[in-house]
């Protein structure tokens, strides 16, 4: 049987126009054919049907059978379902009781229902073929900067138009403060591609730490080439911004290459950025070094490393404390982002201060003095508590005492530190790289609630049998259109309005019904 009729173009010829027209791969398209005739069939075979639908490469039309079971002569059939030997034996003489014969089916009187049900499937493969080479295209584009037109706002996201796709700034990865219209032209750096059954859903970001790394690849040659590598980056969107450079070549500054002659290439980024300062330190394998890098335009006078809490005491001048703090903490926050390190800044001042605490408190357990506190303080010791876990015999050896003595120190360390604790004095907050994340965390799901979701909703509910529940279960799921319901098969649409399957074939025939109603009616007029 073939969906057009005679004088018309061949199925072949059909096939092969929409292949080439609509990009799609022929199998997908006889694919659909054969779905279609299936739905058709089903409105006079009913849902239980088993039915099989091949293409016919030789005829050129689609054939259509019935499988039924055999069942012994006199014995009554139960429904269509059923077939008697003597009967099947017509159609194939080594046919035994309890097999499963597929019966040809006349077609000729399914063609303008199968037409209108292919017509809509094919729609529909058409749609997700195109979801799919959008997805395909931008799952490999994680991490570039991606250019378009501000096309609207959206429950205070930005839609961009990338040309054949949208995608969306979500307010979180917005720069505070920046303005944009329509039209406007933006960049963006693309942070995810998240499947979504509208198609597709690709995010940008103007805060992440990667816009400014893409930003300065593309005008800094000496990045674009690899002899200028930034290898960490840290980002106060709209307010402030680290990144930390190296040379791969000695003769090559690496800050002076990014800064560029009279500060032109950084000055084209801090323009992109809306004006944010950018700081641009060397970056050093050392992370005591690194760190004073980072915290520029402060000086560090000493750095005190604590490799077993991944944390750093930086000591500056009192003069520096403010400088190396930042405004609300803003320099020590991004130094600890750039860095990895937990940071904690302390004055010379109040450093002697609290040192001058930890030594007295020490000198007061018994059998020590100021001269052994001090030695104490000076190898790093500053509570009993620490004095209590220290082995007799490497106390003896800093101290120069006898092991019993030791011994006894130890002894009374663990009672002081049992009376008391000593708190460690701070003059800022601790900011650890997992405080200060140089990653922003991914933006929660958006859900539009939109009109058109509505109208989809309504235009379900007109379906016989089809309730509110179930109307918004295909909507969510991602059907647009009725003919969209009948595309899928039962199992299909079952699991991806999270229905019944009894359910989802109720739907399909409703939805079969409702188009052939339309068609009727489109034909009277």
């Amino acid at each position: 049987m073939s969906f057009v009729d005679s004088g018309e173009r061949k199925l072949s010829n059909v096939i092969n126009a929409v292949s080439r027209d609509k990009n799609l791969d022929r199998s997908i398209i006889i694919d659909a054919l054969e779905q279609a005739m299936i739905h058709a069939a089903r409105r006079d075979f009913g849902l239980e049907a088993d039915l099989e639908a091949t293409y016919n490469e030789e005829t050129d039309e689609i054939d259509l059978f019935q499988f039924r079971t055999v069942i012994p002569n006199g014995a009554q059939p139960s429904s269509d379902a059923e077939i008697a030997l003597s009967e099947a034996q017509k159609y194939d003489k080594q046919t035994e009781v309890g097999d499963a014969l597929g019966v040809k089916v006349d077609t000729s009187k399914f063609g303008r229902i199968a037409a209108q049900s292919a017509k809509q499937i094919i729609i529909q493969k058409v749609r997700d073929a195109e979801k799919a080479q959008v997805y395909d295209e931008f799952k490999e584009r994680v991490g570039e900067l991606l250019n378009g037109h501000v096309r609207r706002m959206e429950r205070n996201g930005l839609i961009i138009d990338l040309g054949r796709v949208e995608a969306i700034i979500p307010p979180k990865e917005q720069i505070p403060g920046e303005r944009f219209r329509p039209k406007d032209r933006i960049q963006g750096y693309v942070m995810e591609i998240k499947r979504a059954s509208r198609g597709p859903q690709i995010v940008l970001s103007r805060a992440h730490p990667g816009l400014l790394i893409r930003l300065f690849e593309q005008h800094v040659t000496e990045i674009y080439d690899g002899i200028v590598t930034i290898e960490s980056a840290a980002r106060d969107p709209g307010a402030r911004s680290k990144i930390a450079v190296y040379s791969k070549d000695s003769s090559v500054d690496p800050v002076g290459a990014c800064v560029g002659m009279k500060g032109v290439r950084v000055q084209a980024v801090v323009q992109e950025l809306n004006g944010e300062k950018i700081d641009i330190v060397p970056w050093d394998r050392d992370p005591a070094r690194l760190v004073c890098n980072a915290l520029a335009p402060a000086v560090v006078s000493k750095v005190i490393v604590d490799d077993e809490r991944h944390a750093m005491e930086v000591i500056v001048a009192e003069d520096q404390l403010s400088l190396a703090i930042g405004k609300r903490g803003q320099n020590v926050r991004l130094a600890a982002q750039l860095t990895g390190w937990r940071l904690d800044i302390k004055s010379e001042a109040k450093l002697e201060e609290q040192l001058a605490g930890v030594k007295m408190v020490l000198a007061s357990i018994e059998g020590l003095g100021d001269m052994h506190a001090g030695i104490l303080v000076h190898e790093g010791v500053k509570t009993p508590a620490e004095l209590a876990e220290m082995n007799p015999r490497v106390l003896s050896r800093l101290l120069n005492l006898e092991t019993e003595d030791a011994e006894r120190i130890v002894e009374a360390a663990r009672q002081k530190a049992a009376e008391l604790e000593v708190g460690v004095v701070r003059d800022t907050s601790e900011y650890t790289a997992q405080d200060a994340k140089a990653s922003p965390e991914k933006p929660k799901e958006m859900v539009f609630q939109d009109d058109a979701r509505k109208a989809r909703v309504e235009m379900f509910k007109k379906l016989s049998g089809v309730g509110e529940a179930t109307a918004y279960a295909l909507a969510d799921a991602g059907y647009v259109t009725i003919g969209d319901v009948i595309a899928d098969s039962a199992d299909e649409v079952a699991q991806k309005a999270e229905i019944s399957l009894g359910i989802a074939r109720t739907v399909q025939i409703a939805a079969d019904r409702y188009l052939q109603e339309a068609n009727q009616s489109e034909g009277g007029k």
